[in-house]
């Protein structure tokens, strides 16, 4: 008996899919208005044109996408519900009403290749400690008073400036100290991703977990490091782990590659996930947990954030041919066709991510 209803289940869950996605597919098109990607151009393909675009299982975004949902903007109100309705359907049924219900788009810069860049992120988890010792030394911080009080776009001191004994800058970061790191590769990387977990061993040897999300920048231009040390040393190989390398290699030039970037990001504190409780990822742009895998940060004046995208980048690194959402941004993504995609917490996302640097193409979809 109970096979039998699951079978009616997802027979009717079926109709209803087919029916949504005939009621729409003659539907004028109707392009999205060109404000809300104002630095891009989006050309409307057929979805038989898009590369590998059935191949992939829609099911393993539905938690991503069904969370922009609950921050919808309100043309994608009604897709939203009818996609609330198939949350227990199954692939192939989520993939009849998205074709019938979704016009997808090339993503296009204004002037330039429609081919872009592919860069991979994570959340690190780090050991740190509350206090500074001969060993965890390299601090984390809280946005400065000044900064919480004044104008959040004018420019503060930079990263020299903040490293500096006895500066102004170390004035007014006096007791604005989260957390202590063994190394200062460990803090540029958790300002770079902009999220992290810390491991804190306490007085007493047990450890508390706890998260840090952004909550602003000293508002200094953004910097790699990397392109400095090609520029200057020569280096070629610029994936993190070969930074941290050549970092331990010349002590006496860490305080010259760190300098290279002057922009520093200022953290907010929150408890991880309880032990045994299912971890959710860092806070997105869009205010939401991002999903491994699933979410990507973009320019948002490029893809609205809740968009889904489908990915496509083949590289050294891996393969991705996935509709991912957009949920998030960072001071270098920049441009049309630019992304970040989030692979996860750890050591074994941080040697993915750092080594992702490859070619890219998006499509947007998009409501009838």
């Amino acid at each position: 008996m109970s096979v039998m209803l699951s079978s009616l289940f997802r027979f009717t869950i079926f109709c209803i899919a087919l029916i949504v996605s005939q009621t729409h597919a003659q539907d004028a098109l109707v392009e999205p208005p060109a404000s809300l990607h104002p630095n891009s151009r989006w050309t409307a393909v057929a979805w038989e044109d898009i590369p590998n675009v059935f191949d992939d299982n829609p099911r393993e975004a539905l938690p991503a996408w069904l969370a922009s949902c609950t921050r919808a903007q309100p043309l994608w109100r009604r897709a939203c519900g009818e996609l609330s309705a198939l949350k227990n359907a199954d692939a192939e049924v989520i993939r009849i009403w998205m074709m019938g219900r979704l016009q997808p788009y090339r993503i296009e810069p204004l002037a330039g290749s429609t081919t872009g860049l592919l860069t991979g992120y994570y959340e690190p988890v780090l050991p740190a400690r509350r206090e500074a010792d001969d060993v965890f030394r390299y601090p984390l911080y809280r946005l400065p008073a000044d900064l919480e009080r004044g104008s959040s776009t004018r420019p503060w001191f930079s990263r020299q400036e903040i490293d500096t004994a006895g500066s102004q800058a170390q004035q007014g970061l006096q007791g604005r100290a989260i957390a202590y790191l063994q190394s200062p590769l460990d803090a540029l990387s958790l300002q770079i991703q902009g999220s992290g977990q810390l491991d804190l061993v306490q007085a007493d040897g047990t450890h508390q977990r706890i998260r840090l999300a952004f909550a602003g920048s000293n508002n200094q231009p953004y910097k790699s490091v990397g392109a400095w040390l090609r520029e200057t040393h020569g280096v070629r190989d610029l994936s993190w782990p070969a930074i941290k390398a050549w970092a331990a290699s010349h002590p006496e030039q860490t305080n010259a590659l760190m300098w290279s970037n002057p922009r520093v990001v200022f953290f907010k504190e929150s408890p991880a996930s309880n032990e045994g409780q299912k971890s959710s990822g860092p806070i997105g742009a869009q205010g939401l947990p991002l999903t491994a895998g699933r979410s990507i940060a973009v320019d948002p004046k490029s893809v609205p954030f809740g968009t889904p995208v489908w990915l496509v980048s083949s590289g050294a690194s891996v393969n991705l041919k996935r509709l991912v959402i957009a949920q998030d941004t960072g001071a270098a993504i920049v441009g049309a066709v630019r992304a970040d995609y989030y692979v996860g917490s750890g050591d074994a996302a941080g040697e993915v991510a750092g080594k992702l640097k490859q070619g890219l193409q998006l499509w947007a979809l998009w409501p009838k």
